[in-house]
Parts: structure tokens; sequence; C-alpha cells
């Protein structure tokens, strides 16, 4: 089993930034692909960006290429989610997911098998 918790959410306005952490604990975080993903209200949970076991490679949905940043601290267990030139469109509950199995490329969140509780980020214009 693998526990997650994020953190760092909150208000900002457009343009701001914020920084999302997700802690782990149970089994050997650096075995994991660790991902982003968000959901809005009405709308169905959507990737935002993966990263793979050693950090070395990433992967991100469009919209947030050039303004989001995800990497992960394994000594740390922790994976980030630098969040820069936010939009209002960027409203969402953020949720981080990890899975043994995956690639970084791949978006369905059914295929994750752990989540965290999410945290939400509110970007006011």
């Amino acid at each position: 089993q693998v526990q997650l918790v994020e953190s760092g959410g909150g208000l900002v306005q457009a343009g701001g930034s914020l920084r999302l952490s997700c802690t782990a604990s149970g089994r050997t975080f650096s075995n994991y692909i660790m991902a982003w993903f968000r959901q809005a209200p009405g709308k169905e949970r959507e990737f935002v960006a993966a990263i793979n076991k050693d950090g070395g490679s990433t992967y991100y949905t469009d919209s947030v290429k050039g303004r989001f940043t995800i990497s992960r601290d394994n000594a740390k267990r922790t994976v980030y989610l630098q969040m820069n030139s936010l939009k209002p469109e960027d409203t969402a509950d953020y949720y981080c997911a990890a899975d043994f199995y995956v690639q970084i490329s791949t978006t369905t969140p059914s295929r994750y098998k752990y989540w965290g509780q999410g945290t939400q980020v509110t970007v006011s214009s």
C-alpha cells in the first residue's frame, strides 16, 4: 500500500504561482511513476503531468506545457507540481497518483492505483 498526502493548494490571482507537494508513505517511493491529475467542478478528472521513477523523464498535457513543472525528491518521498502563470481555467482539485505499472504517458485515471485526497486550487481573474 502507498498513502499519498497532498498540500500546497490555495487561492491565487491569475498570473500567480503555487507549488503543490505530495508526500508518500508505505512502499518504496522510487518504484512508482507519479502523476498529477485535476478535477474541476462538474468535469471529469484529467491528467496534468507525470514523472518517471528517477525523475529523468516527464510528460505534460498540452494546456500546462511551459507553465507547470513536475519534479520529485525520492529521498523525501515527495513529488512536486510547480504551477506558474496560473489561469482561471486551472481552478480545480488537484490529486497526486501513483502506480508501479504505468508509463509516464498514461493519462487515464483508472490506470493509477493509489490516490491522495486532493488539494484545492482556485485562480481568480
